[in-house]
Parts: C-alpha cells; structure tokens; sequence
C-alpha cells in the first residue's frame, strides 16, 4: 500500500473514484450531494494505492485556524478489514497536524461511531447531523 496526499488532478480523481465506487453508487447518493461546498481547490486529500490503483481515501479541511475536518473516510468493499480505514484517518491526522491544527473533527455515521472512538475520537451525542442519507455524531480528538 502507497499512501499519497494528493497534489494532482489525477490524485485527486482517485479520491472521487474511491468515493463514487464504495459511497455514492451503494447509497444512490448524487454526484451533487457526494461532492458538496468543501469539495474545493483547497482541500486536501489522502489517498491510498495497491499498486497504484486507489483503493481508500480522507478528506480534510480547516474549520478554523485550530480545527480540521476529517471527512469521506472511504475504503473499497473488497479493501474493508484490513486496517486501510485507519490507516487513512492517521494519515489525515498526521498531515493535519503538520499543517497546524491542534483538534481534529468529524461526522460519523452512527454504526462508524465505534470505528473512531479506537482511534481516540470522543463522540457528542448532543451534535446529530441527519443528512439526507445518514445520520452522523460530532466526534473530536486532539492531535498534540
């Protein structure tokens, strides 16, 4: 597995791959609503390659100055179980930390929720965000 933070038009082509593949195609959700207001020149990307096809993918962007958004934590079904999930989200985090930020965020679903809080997330039931797919539970973690 190669991970790479993706700096390309074809990087990032892998990451809306990975997302279109294993998100949008299951659930039925649009190309508008998968790819929504942060989906940016700005935001960045961590994807991951199995002999450089992309098979996972994270999204990240900053909230603030002090806080990103981890987002769009997506494996390939025939990836998942593997630890390529995780691998994603620390590799989000550790990029995340190098540009600065000290909090990292998230929406979960809520059958995901377990997912994030072994990787140290803490879960705020009182922030449910009912999208028009899932239901999602505010999650945070320090990264210092």
């Amino acid at each position: 597995m190669k991970i790479i933070r993706a700096a390309t038009t074809a990087a990032r082509a892998g990451a809306y791959y990975v997302r279109i593949q294993a998100m949008a195609k299951k659930y039925h959700i649009t190309l508008e609503e998968e790819f929504d207001e942060h989906d940016t020149p700005d935001t960045k990307y961590i994807v991951i390659l199995d002999d450089d096809f992309p098979v996972a993918t994270c999204r990240l962007y900053a909230v603030n100055e002090n806080t990103v958004m981890l987002g769009r934590v997506v494996v390939l079904p025939e990836y998942r179980g593997k630890g390529i999930g995780r691998l994603a989200v620390r590799s989000a985090e550790e990029w995340s930390a190098e540009l600065g930020f000290t909090i990292a965020t998230l929406e979960s679903r809520e059958e995901k929720v377990g997912f994030y809080e072994k990787l140290g997330y803490t879960a705020d039931f009182s922030k449910v965000i009912s999208g028009g797919t899932f239901r999602c539970i505010y999650m945070e973690k320090a990264l210092t």
